[in-house]
């Protein structure tokens, strides 16, 4: 399986509780205290870290540092967009496109040749 395919997989799985640990609590947990919210999230966060690390060790031996940033920021927000969507219910706004092409942009730049 090439680099890049290992890196992106692991750093989907690793956006996925990224995105979970940031704001799942918003919702799930707003009428508790801030600290409980913080120890419940950073539980959960420790699975980001188990996906991100190993996802940026592999990746870093064929990829630049800048283009693992730029990979990790796209998966982001492709994982965050459907979160927001559906998990957390907010509304589809045409600017998250913009966004997108944004970030193609960025993509492109920082993998050129």
């Amino acid at each position: 399986m090439p680099v890049i395919v290992k890196t992106a997989a692991l750093l989907v799985l690793s956006n996925i509780f990224m995105t979970f640990a940031w704001y799942a609590h918003l919702k799930n947990l707003n009428h508790q205290k801030w600290y409980v919210a913080a120890v419940l999230s950073w539980g959960v966060a420790l699975f980001e870290y188990l996906f991100q690390v190993p996802a940026n060790r592999i990746g870093y031996t064929q990829l630049s540092l800048p283009q693992l940033k730029i990979l990790q920021e796209v998966i982001t927000l492709a994982a965050f967009m459907p979160f927001a969507l559906f998990y957390m219910r907010q509304p589809l706004k045409l600017d998250y496109l913009w966004a997108a092409l944004c970030m193609l942009g960025a993509v492109y730049f920082v993998f050129r040749k």
